[in-house]
């Protein structure tokens, strides 16, 4: 079996798609938001949910990535989420991640139909595989059954192992459920098959139990303290650490959480484009903005040279 890709343990955060004014993608300022959080010592799980992933086409998506490859940004720190309901389309963005040296890739289940059979699932994940036939994949298995409304049960885990081992390399665990997260612990965890917490409120617990770290869309604009209780966990101060995190991060939760975390960005960077969202999600109100800057001010947050983010002149979307 093959171990995990050490470049894709510790923090990972699902990157923020910055939009122009017309809803297209800004590459620029994705690539600066990307380059950003390698500099933190976050990974790049780009195309996940905080991504507005599932709003994002398939074309899309390949251009964003070249857009980080072109740019010099590493593939061995990156993430991207391939899963979709299409299974084609599922198929050709893991190809497309894969051929671009991606270090892993973070694979939802087929998630419109539900009431789904672990027999169906498997199938699903084994045609994607099978279609790539490529041993440089690794799959980490993406469970997030609060928004998918399609889990992935201790069984299917067990026979995707049995049968794709080296493969499938890890899960994220956004289940919501700390008793789910350490049993996966329990019985998963290991040197060929990493367990990563789905927020930064459980990444001291899930290092202590031996996990890989955590996946966690406040990465995004709270990366330095979050990779630095990845990193000194066994300190004295771990717990103070993590209570920080756990403050922070429930801000943000009182709001729409991607609408809030590209507020702060927009806020602190100086940008007022990067509050865009796609639809059907859409940006907060003044009135929710101002809450929000208040209360960030009362807990000293502030996003690390948050400049950076802004991009340098504004893109318009192709003729």
């Amino acid at each position: 079996m093959s171990t995990p890709t050490p470049g894709l343990r510790g923090v990972l955060s699902p990157v923020l798609t910055p939009f122009n004014a017309d809803r297209s993608p800004s590459p620029a300022r994705f690539v600066k938001h990307c380059r950003w959080l390698l500099r933190q010592g976050v990974g790049l799980a780009v195309f996940g949910t905080n991504s507005e992933a599932n709003s994002l086409t398939v074309s899309e998506k390949h251009a964003l990535l070249d857009a980080l490859l072109d740019a010099g940004l590493p593939p061995e720190r990156m993430m991207p989420g391939t899963g979709a309901c299409a299974l084609p389309d599922a198929i050709e963005l893991t190809r497309h991640a894969v051929n671009s040296g991606c270090a892993g890739v973070l694979m939802l289940p087929p998630f419109f139909y539900k009431g789904v059979s672990d027999e169906g699932l498997f199938r699903g994940f084994a045609e994607v595989i099978e279609a790539i036939a490529d041993a440089r994949l690794r799959v980490y298995l993406y469970h997030i059954p609060p928004v998918s409304q399609v889990g992935i049960s201790f069984g299917l885990i067990e026979r995707l192992l049995m049968c794709y081992p080296g493969v499938i390399a890890g899960i994220k665990d956004s289940s919501g459920d700390w008793n789910h997260t350490t049993a996966l612990l329990q019985e998963f965890q290991s040197a060929s098959f990493d367990v990563f917490a789905g927020t930064e409120t459980l990444l001291l617990p899930t290092m202590q139990h031996g996990g890989a770290g955590c996946i966690t869309a406040t990465g995004n604009v709270n990366a330095a303290a979050i990779m630095r209780l990845a990193q000194t966990w066994r300190d004295a101060d771990a717990t103070d650490q993590q209570q920080r995190l756990n403050d922070t991060r429930a801000i943000f939760q009182r709001y729409p959480i991607i609408a809030a975390m590209k507020a702060a960005i927009a806020w602190q960077s100086g940008d007022p484009q990067w509050t865009t969202m796609r639809p059907p999600l859409i940006e907060l109100d003044d009135a929710q903005q101002h809450e929000l800057r208040q209360a960030l001010i009362q807990i000293g947050f502030e996003i690390e040279n948050a400049s950076a983010l802004a991009a340098d002149l504004q893109e318009t979307s192709p003729a």
